[in-house]
This record gives structure tokens, C-alpha cells and sequence, in this order.
């Protein structure tokens, strides 16, 4: 019984090992938030309602400067994924929504900085 135990804890150290600090958030999940905002973007106007809740979103899941990091690049990925983005829309996008975000929505953001 004792054997089982040590193996148990053994082997729970070792799945902590495997699993990374800081990946709280990655770009499936960023483009989930982002993806009822692509019709905005693109057109301008009002976002959707669903688009500010995913940009609410967002926010919450960024919890460290690395998920900020992370989230970043995923962000300026979605961003150079989409045609036609209007970068007025995309800089308009938090205060549209009612929140700030530390996270520019732009293809041409540097995310290390």
C-alpha cells in the first residue's frame, strides 16, 4: 500500500512538471473571444454585444505579464488573419465596449515590449 502512495505522488510531481506556468491563455482560445468581433472590424459600426463580452473576456483570462505576452501575439495573429481590418475600428474596439485594454489589436504590434 505504502508503494502505491509513493508511486501516486510520483507520478502527480511529475504531471506538474509537464504542465507550463503561464499558459493560462493561447490562440484558440483568443480567437473563440475575439471572433464575434471580426464583422466589426472589418466594417466598423457597433460591435456586437457577444463581440464586447469575448473582448471581456479576454481581459479576465489575462492574469500575468506572460498571458499579456501570449495573449498579444495572438491578438496581432487574428489580427493579420483578418481582410480588410479597419485599424481605426480595431484601436476603437475597448472603449466601444467600455473597458481598457492593455492589448492593441494590430497586425503590426510588438508584443515583446
Amino acid at each position: 500500500m505504502k508503494g502505491y502512495i509513493v508511486s501516486a505522488i510520483v507520478v502527480l510531481a511529475l504531471v506538474q512538471l509537464l504542465i507550463e506556468p503561464g499558459q493560462a491563455i493561447n490562440c484558440p482560445q483568443v480567437d473563440i473571444y475575439l471572433a464575434r468581433c471580426v464583422p466589426y472590424l472589418r466594417e466598423g459600426g457597433e460591435p456586437d454585444p457577444a463581440c464586447c463580452s469575448g473582448v471581456k473576456s479576454l481581459i479576465g483570462a489575462v492574469k500575468t505579464p506572460a498571458d499579456k505576452r501570449d495573449a498579444c501575439k495572438c491578438v496581432k495573429q487574428a489580427a493579420n488573419n483578418v481582410p480588410n481590418l479597419k485599424d481605426d475600428a480595431a484601436q476603437a474596439l475597448p472603449a466601444k465596449c467600455g473597458v481598457t485594454m492593455d492589448i492593441p489589436i494590430s497586425k503590426n504590434v510588438d508584443c515583446d515590449k
